[in-house]
Parts: structure tokens; C-alpha cells; sequence
């Protein structure tokens, strides 16, 4: 009895042993690759999904329950491996010789290829992509029953197949190749800063500078979740990493436990719009729009600047109403101490972003900043060498972990993807998206913003914004929308959708944490970030936010769009912003009021703006000498 113990202990040992040696010795190929190596697309892009596939099913196992291998991740494991296997002998011969055309043989390992990457993605984000997947699948069958405008003439099993397993417009597509080239070493950059204590030091730091102010404990999670944000890209991730420690001290501090939530999740998800790193469909954006990377960043980040303006607003509005004041000095950290403590993690994303505005590729930038990282963390950190070094291995291994999923979800965006491509059904959205807004422009936004939001509630951002890069945006690009300003759009709303009752799923990961209603979290998020379903429209009508026009007009667009956030902060939470505490209403009329005026301050082009910005000042006076007249009277 005891010997069949010990044997079994021994294989899960060896078996965490054989997971470890695999996921850090892929993410020293991607290092690797990244600073020195050079492989074809679909080399580079089937050896990246074989290796993430594979772990996928060791990291995350058919049983959720138990938390252990199985038989059926065993085989899931031997059929990726497969897959992957064959198209990595077989596909220059398939295009060489067979013009790309699948066989039988073909046929056989493309199935297991889809079943695998759809697997992949059910275990690893849930249903609703692999879903949708299917859904598209079907209407390959479909298409020749449904009226033309919607309909296709059919294709064959051999040329579906051809498309999603033996080309690079499928599974090996675009998003899996950003995937294997841009995003993992992203991931990497991040876990390792993490791991490292990178991640505590922003906490520390946000504490430090906005601890004190009212409110402080929710100040402190909306720095420090931007900080973190910026740089995982995760929304969740963000929840569950600064949320732990940021949502239980707003609760001390008097905080309801869903308004601390809801502060730290619409605090978290406005990571995935921060620069320098932004969320994974950034880099993505670059493939679809063949715009630079570093300038799309640039180019979001007033519109991320004017969310968190709009979120500490609102948060810093409903503290003045509650009461709440900031956290006493020793029970804060120094920030000289911090810094010093600290300060080299700085120095890796100085680098980044000044590699990255130098003109290197994301990739080589990342890897630079990966090594300088490494270097400086050596050095200062004052722990022997052997923890240091085990510390690294665990951030390689944390970072493919955080890795898997969004592999499995470019896999499998893949297939909606090559389908979209196969069917021409890209063309017929754009036809269709036309009709509806009568080719109008603000019907046709209105139009994509519900289809971003309903689409996210159970999708990834990732997912969302390749499905609706591929449908919708060039759709607003006919219509006269500037390509950057069109794809930032979907993006946006792709984000944000994550705060987007009835789902929600930032306010989910908030709820564990917060002991809270998911669903209260959700709809106090949705309160709080609701700028940002304003943002997106800004960006359309005023293209000077992402700096698509001359400075003066950037200047003039960017104070226009401060004055709206200002205003429908206040006309959401009902009270004047002030620099003191006193509490000061103001009426439901005037919050109408100012509520139209943020709604007039969008569009920079004409006369708009003017009329809201008259609309803004007459308000506040009107308040400010009622306020003037009460205390008086009092």
C-alpha cells in the first residue's frame, strides 16, 4: 500500500517536473527567437501553437473539479501533437506541389486541428467562442440556403480545410502569428516584471502618492490598476492581482462593498487602453491597419488619459458624497523608500518605450527590455542567487500559463477568420451595415457598438476585436471614418464591454474579492465608466484625440472633451466637483443640462462644441451662485 503512495506521488512529481522543463523551455525558444532566430511564417506560428496547445490541456484539465490529468487531456495531448506534427512536415509540400489543395490525409489532421484549437479555447476562456466558431462553420453548409445578400454558393470540405489548416488565413493566421511573435513576449515582459516584484512596487507606489487624498484607498486602486493594467493588458488579471489588495482596504475605509468593486473593475479595464502595452488586440491592430505600433499607442493615449480623468472624477465625486477621507500617514509606505526600493523596475519600460519610439519592432523591443530586466533585477535584488533564479523560472512559467489562453483564442478567432475570408462575408457585412444605417454614420457607429457589446459579454477583446476588425470596421472606413479611427473604435468598445451589464465579466472576478453582487458590481461599473462609451464616439467625430490633425486642433479637441468628461461626471453623480468636502447638489434640470452639453462636446468639427460649452458655463454659474445663495441663507 504504501509503495503504490510513493509510486503515485513520484509520477506527479515527475509529471510537474515534465510540465515546468516544457513551458520554460518554451518560452526560451520565443527569447530565443525573438533576439536571434528567423523562421517562416507558418513554422514560426505552428511550432508556437503546437507547444501552447499542448500545455493547454496539461494547465487547464478536463476535470476542473479534481484538478488533475487525465485520460482525455492524455489524448488531446497526442492529438495536438499530431497536428501540429503534420502540418510542420507536410505544408511546403502541400503549397509546392498540391497548390495548397487538402487531401484525405489532409482532411483527417485539419478536423483534429479544429477539434484542438476549439477545445483549447473552451478550457481556457469558456463556450462562447467556440461557439461562435462553429456557428461560422456551419455557414459554409448554410450559405447555399440562405438569400443571396446573405448567402454563398457553398464549398467543399477539401477547400474549407485548405483554408483553416493548410494556409495561413486560418488557424496559422494573422492573430496567431501576432500571438507568436508580439504578444508572448509581451506576456513574458509582463510576468517577469511581475513575479520579480515589479507588480508590488506599483502598488506600493500608488499607495504612497494617492493614499492620503480623500478617498484614498479607491485613488490608490485606479493608479496602481492603470500602472498594472498598462502593462498585463488583462482586465481580470488586473482585478485579481491589485484587487486583492486594493478592494479589502476600501471596504475598511467605509467603502460598500459593491462600490469597491465596481471602482476596482472599471479601474482594471481601462488597462487594456493604457500605453505603452495596451491589451493583446493592440498589436494586432498593427497587422489589420499596417500601422506602427508605437503610433497607435501614441494615438490612444489621450482617449486612455480622458477615462481615467472620468473615472477618478466619478470616484472622487461619490467620495465627496459618502464622506470618505484618505488613509493616515503610518499606514502608508514611504515614497522615498519605495522609489529606492524599487526604481529599477522603471528603467526596463523606459527602455521599452524609448526602443519603441526609436522604431523597433514590438518584438525586439520587448526582448531588449526582457534581458535589461533580467540584468538590473539580478543586481538589485538583495535575495541569494539560487531565489533569484528560481524566481525567473517560475515568472517563464507564470508567463506561459498567462499565455495559453489568449493562443487558444487567436487559434480559434482564426477560424471565424478564414471563414469570413472564404466566404467573402466580410463584403456582404459591410453591404448589410450600409442598408441598416441608410449610410448614415452615427446610425452605423450606434449599429457597431451594440454588436461590440452584446458580442463581448462573452468573448475576449482579443476575439471581438479581430471578429469586428474583419466586419465592421472596414464598414465605418466606406463610410468615411479614418482607418486608425475606425479600428480604435471596435477596440474600445471590445474593452469595455467587460464592464457591460448584464455580464460583465471584470465585475465577476471583483464579486469573489468583494463578497459582493456580481450583478450590483456590474451596474456600478457601468455607472462609473460611462465616458467611455462616450470616448469612442469622440474619437470618430474628433479625430484630433488620437492626434490625427494639427497641434492647435489637438489642443482645442482635447480641452473640449475634459470639459465633457467634467460635465457628465457631475450630471451622473448629481453633486459639483470641489476641492473641498462640502457636498453640493445640484438639480435634476441642470443635470439634464450638462448631461447634453457632454453629449454637444464630441464633435470638434463644427458648432457643436461651442453650443455645449456654452451650456457647461451657464450651468456652473447658475449653481455656483445657488450654492452662494443657500449658504447665505443658512
Amino acid at each position: 500500500m504504501q509503495n503504490t503512495i510513493n509510486g503515485s506521488l513520484n509520477k506527479k512529481y515527475d509529471l510537474f517536473h515534465i510540465f515546468k522543463i516544457i513551458t520554460v523551455g518554451t518560452s526560451l525558444f520565443h527569447l530565443y527567437l525573438a533576439g536571434f532566430g528567423s523562421l517562416s511564417a507558418m513554422n514560426q506560428r505552428a511550432i508556437h501553437w503546437l507547444l501552447l496547445s499542448m500545455l493547454a490541456f496539461m494547465y487547464f484539465p478536463f476535470s476542473k473539479k479534481k484538478q488533475k490529468i487525465s485520460f482525455i487531456d492524455f489524448i488531446f495531448v497526442i492529438l495536438s501533437l499530431a497536428s501540429g506534427l503534420y502540418i510542420l512536415l507536410n505544408w511546403q509540400e502541400i503549397i509546392i506541389t498540391r497548390s495548397g489543395a487538402a487531401n484525405s490525409i489532409d482532411i483527417i489532421f485539419g478536423i483534429i486541428a479544429i477539434i484542438v484549437a476549439l477545445e483549447a479555447a473552451r478550457r481556457t476562456i469558456g463556450l462562447a467562442l467556440p461557439v461562435t466558431a462553429l456557428v461560422f462553420i456551419s455557414y459554409i453548409y448554410l450559405g447555399p440556403y440562405l438569400p443571396m445578400a446573405y448567402g454563398h454558393r457553398g464549398y467543399s470540405l477539401n477547400r474549407l480545410i485548405a483554408i483553416l489548416y493548410t494556409s495561413t488565413e486560418g488557424i496559422y493566421g494573422v492573430p496567431i502569428g501576432v500571438s507568436s511573435s508580439f504578444i508572448i513576449m509581451f506576456v513574458l515582459f509582463g510576468s517577469i516584471l511581475n513575479t520579480l516584484g515589479g507588480g508590488q512596487f506599483f502598488i506600493d507606489f500608488a499607495y504612497a502618492f494617492a493614499g492620503r487624498m480623500r478617498g484614498g484607498p479607491a485613488k490608490t486602486a485606479i493608479f496602481s490598476s492603470a500602472l498594472m493594467g498598462s502593462i498585463s493588458g488583462s482586465p481580470i488579471a488586473n482585478v485579481v492581482t491589485t484587487g486583492s489588495f486594493t478592494i479589502p482596504l476600501m471596504k475598511k475605509t467605509g467603502y460598500k462593498p459593491h462600490v469597491a468593486g465596481a471602482i476596482e473593475a472599471v479601474s482594471s479595464t481601462g488597462g487594456q487602453i493604457m500605453p505603452p502595452i495596451m491589451g493583446a488586440a493592440a498589436f494586432i491592430m498593427t497587422e489589420f491597419t499596417r500601422i506602427p505600433y508605437f503610433k497607435i499607442a501614441w494615438s490612444a493615449l489621450i482617449p486612455a488619459l480622458l477615462y481615467y480623468l472620468a473615472v477618478y472624477l466619478m470616484v472622487d465625486l461619490e467620495t465627496i458624497k459618502s464622506g470618505i477621507k484618505g488613509l493616515k500617514a503610518d499606514m502608508l509606505p514611504s515614497i522615498k523608500k519605495t522609489v529606492i526600493n524599487g526604481w529599477y523596475f522603471l528603467f526596463p519600460i523606459i527602455v521599452l518605450i524609448y526602443l519603441l519610439m526609436s522604431g523597433y519592432s514590438p518584438t525586439k523591443s520587448a526582448f531588449y527590455s526582457i534581458i535589461i530586466l533580467l540584468v538590473v533585477s539580478v543586481i538589485s535584488i538583495k535575495k541569494p542567487a539560487i531565489t533569484v533564479l528560481n524566481l525567473i523560472l517560475q515568472s517563464f512559467e507564470e508567463g506561459i500559463k498567462s499565455a495559453i489562453p489568449v493562443a487558444a483564442a487567436c487559434a480559434s478567432a482564426g477560424v471565424i477568420v478564414g471563414v469570413i475570408s472564404l466566404t467573402g462575408l466580410g463584403l456582404r457585412f459591410m453591404s448589410l451595415v450600409e442598408r441598416l444605417s441608410g449610410g448614415s454614420l452615427i446610425i452605423a457607429l450606434i449599429l457597431t457598438m451594440f454588436a461590440a457589446l452584446i458580442m463581448g459579454m462573452g468573448m475576449p477583446t482579443t476575439v471581438l476585436y479581430i471578429v469586428l476588425a474583419t466586419l465592421a470596421a472596414p464598414a465605418l472606413v466606406r463610410l468615411g471614418v479614418p482607418i486608425l479611427a475606425a479600428h480604435l473604435f471596435v477596440f474600445y468598445f471590445g474593452c469595455i464591454s467587460t464592464i457591460t451589464p448584464p455580464v460583465a465579466l471584470t465585475s465577476y472576478a471583483a464579486a469573489g474579492i468583494a463578497n459582493a453582487d456580481a450583478s450590483k458590481i456590474g451596474w456600478k461599473a457601468f455607472q462609473y465608466g460611462i465616458v467611455a462609451y462616450i470616448v469612442p464616439y469622440m474619437i470618430v467625430f474628433g479625430p484630433a484625440l488620437i492626434l490625427l490633425d494639427t497641434p492647435i486642433k489637438i489642443f482645442i479637441a482635447t480641452c473640449s472633451a475634459i470639459l465633457g468628461v467634467i460635465a457628465i461626471s457631475m450630471s451622473m453623480q448629481g453633486i459639483l466637483l470641489s476641492l473641498s468636502s462640502e457636498v453640493a447638489k445640484i438639480s435634476l434640470i441642470s443635470r439634464i443640462l450638462l448631461f447634453i452639453s457632454a453629449l454637444l462636446l464630441i464633435n470638434t468639427k463644427g458648432y457643436t462644441d461651442i453650443y455645449g460649452l456654452i451650456i457647461f458655463t451657464v450651468i456652473i454659474i447658475y449653481e455656483l451662485l445657488n450654492k452662494k445663495q443657500k449658504s447665505r441663507n443658512k
